[in-house]
């Protein structure tokens, strides 16, 4: 009677936890869908959790003493409902997760983006990457940056992101933005942030002995703040780059700067027609 009691009131008190509690508001629309679809997922699993660990637990209870098993009688009607059950339940899942997955946030192929598709009234930010740093372009502003990306605060952005050596990675934990780049490829991501505020850019992929450093901040601004510091950056000069931290003391295989390196092929890569 304990063990029920007991097994009853943790039962309400998961419960209680998953309903009643707030999540944090997502940085952009696609943590957004990721956060929704893990959500759904949540109170589909978390019953049948607890279903699967209290059948666990009475079975224990009750059998642990049995001197004399028998087989279990066959129930056709139950392993045809649970069967079913299961059925049901994966094709849930998958459907969500294909819903997800055709958002054109998390997949730009699905809105045509990596094809040159119109993109509208989309803002484009391309992006060089090299050992062990970023690059930032707006071509539409005539601005460069390093070691910062600022983003409008809700604004669809498209990353065309490229390599300038090895294979790197594009990865916003907090925007859910996680996009590898390869040599001589153009790659794309697309979010929309819809809170201000700094997060962190990192490399998600090992490119060689400085890839724990090779992180930049994402700064997202308000419409008129970010057209302020548009404006701030135009009237010091277009192609204001600074150098990431530690990078003027990083050379390439040939003797190089890495940054210089970085800006020379950022000027000699074309985009594909």
């Amino acid at each position: 009677m304990r063990l029920s009691r007991a097994l009853s009131w943790l039962c309400v008190l998961t419960l209680g936890v998953v309903v009643f509690s707030t999540p944090a508001a997502a940085q952009s629309v696609n943590r957004a869908a990721i956060d929704e679809l893990n959500e759904q997922l949540l109170y589909v699993a978390l019953p049948l959790t607890l279903f699967v660990e209290l059948m666990l637990v009475y079975a224990i209870y009750r059998f642990h003493n049995n001197d004399d098993p028998r087989p279990t009688i066959d129930d056709p009607a139950l392993e045809v409902t649970w069967t079913a059950a299961t059925g049901a339940i994966l094709v849930f899942v998958g459907v969500s997760g294909f819903f997800v997955l055709a958002n054109p946030y998390i997949s730009p192929a699905a809105a045509g983006a990596s094809d040159g598709g119109d993109v509208g009234d989309e803002m484009e930010v391309d992006v060089l990457t090299y050992q062990w740093g970023y690059e930032f372009s707006y071509p539409d502003s005539n601005v460069t940056t390093s070691e910062t990306l600022y983003l409008p605060k809700d604004t669809d952005v498209t990353f065309r992101l490229r390599s300038s050596d090895v294979i790197h990675s594009f990865y916003i934990p907090d925007f859910g933005v996680k996009q590898d780049i390869f040599p001589s490829q153009e790659t794309v991501a697309r979010t929309q942030p819809t809170e201000t505020g700094t997060y962190r850019l990192y490399c998600a992929e090992l490119c060689g002995s400085g890839h724990s450093r090779m992180q930049a901040d994402v700064v997202v601004l308000n419409q008129s703040e970010y057209d302020d510091w548009l404006d701030e950056q135009r009237g010091t000069g277009a192609n204001n780059t600074t150098a990431p931290d530690g990078a003027d003391n990083t050379t390439s295989p040939d003797g190089a700067n890495a940054t210089d390196g970085a800006n020379a092929t950022a000027a000699s890569v074309a985009r594909p027609a």
